[in-house]
């Protein structure tokens, strides 16, 4: 495993969440022994929560509103978005930095 991966993956066990973005980089792509890391991780009490619906439905509206609740409550909040229909491994992730970029 190259240096800057094990650090990559150190980084994301000390909860450094800009770690975790290219951690999921690394996945996506099928960087290095990423099946171990991922193994390698403590389970914690997160929760999550999935918004799916239709076009125009209202889900960036409705995330954009659960982050900022979430925010003011200072927790951490942490976003994916997925596109199932993609023919590309069955989904693929989506950069929605557009609509939520006043959250980062």
């Amino acid at each position: 495993m190259p240096e800057n991966e094990l650090a990559i993956w150190s980084a994301v066990r000390r909860g450094e969440f800009r770690a975790l973005a290219r951690a999921i980089s690394f996945v996506e792509n099928g960087i290095g022994d990423f099946h171990k890391q991922l193994m390698g991780l403590s389970p914690d009490a997160s929760s999550v929560i999935g918004i799916t619906g239709p076009p125009g439905a209202g889900k960036s509206t409705l995330v954009d509103a659960l982050i900022r609740q979430l925010v003011s409550e200072q927790k951490k909040v942490a976003v994916l978005c997925v596109d199932p229909s993609s023919a590309f491994h069955s989904g693929a992730l989506l950069g929605d930095r557009v609509r939520m970029s006043e959250m980062v």
